[in-house]
């Protein structure tokens, strides 16, 4: 990589353990000529435990929209530039959007470097299934907006990921108990990659308890994983054999209906699910 390349690097940088940080992005950010950092105080403890001594320009919610075409000016004549937040993956639920968006109105090439992330990190550790799910960030801090949310989530049939911090957790695990049922299979990760790491599977109310009574400690940051509805209603069989099953005897609109009385579940979603697997057995 040049040091003169015009390129606006997207660096992701440790969530907890600064080995984490990969070599190439260890090299990027020590060859760019400059650093956009969420906290240049947090970015610069961890550039000062890698001997890397690279400038850095604060860019957060608060300034990225007056800053972003300046820092792309820079780009433009000749300079390179990474973007870093306090940790993790830039733009997933961290400031930046701005900046991109800025560089790829002007032609300013982009590329990501990829590394560390919460999002991926909670997935891989949550024993629930990955091939569909939706990241859903921070829940609304106002208790109704909270109720509003969740409320329109709660027959999502995907894996459900959200970020949370301590000051609000217990009311956030309280609240997806209330409305998702505190039967829902969850994960909930605590300071994941640091020294005091909690992984923990079980029922939303089984979290929510553990969280209450003190065994899952009430400090660090957040990462809640929710089964999708389906997975919680379809427990005690195989809901997908189910739909193929009786997809080759009735008409498919008759055997969605047929489900939902004996289930519970919404006709829709699983109208959507029968014809999600035919495709998948014509394909």
């Amino acid at each position: 990589m040049s040091s003169k390349s015009g390129t606006l690097f997207v660096v992701a940088t440790p969530i907890g353990n600064l080995e984490d940080l990969t070599p190439r992005a260890r090299q990027t950010l020590a060859e760019v000529d400059l650093i956009a950092a969420e906290d240049t105080r947090h970015t610069g403890r961890l550039l000062s435990h890698f001997g890397v001594k690279t400038r850095l320009l604060a860019l957060h919610d608060h300034n990225e929209a007056e800053l972003a075409d300046k820092v792309i000016d820079m780009v433009l004549a000749g300079q390179s530039v990474a973007l870093v937040s306090d940790a993790g993956t830039p733009l997933v639920s961290d400031p930046g959007y701005r900046l991109v968006r800025a560089a790829h109105a002007r032609g300013v090439p982009v590329s990501p470097i990829p590394g560390a992330s919460a999002l991926t990190a909670a997935l891989s550790v949550a024993g629930l299934a990955t091939d569909r799910f939706c990241f859903e960030g921070f829940l609304p801090a106002k208790k109704k907006a909270r109720f509003d949310m969740l409320t329109g989530l709660r027959d999502e049939v995907r894996t459900m990921v959200f970020y949370e911090s301590v000051h609000r957790i217990e009311a956030a695990l309280a609240a997806l108990s209330g409305i998702f049922g505190t039967d829902r299979i969850a994960f909930l990760g605590r300071e994941l990659t640091k020294m005091h790491e909690q992984c923990v599977h079980g029922t939303l109310g089984e979290i929510h308890a553990r969280l209450v009574d003190g065994s899952i400690i009430k400090k660090g940051e957040f990462v809640i994983i929710v089964g999708g509805s389906l997975e919680t209603k379809a427990s005690s069989f195989d809901l997908d054999s189910l739909l193929v099953e009786l997809s080759g005897k009735l008409p498919d609109k008759e055997v969605a209906q047929a489900i939902a009385r004996a289930t519970g579940e919404k006709r829709n979603v699983l109208y959507r699910r029968l014809l999600e697997l035919a495709k998948l057995e014509g394909s």
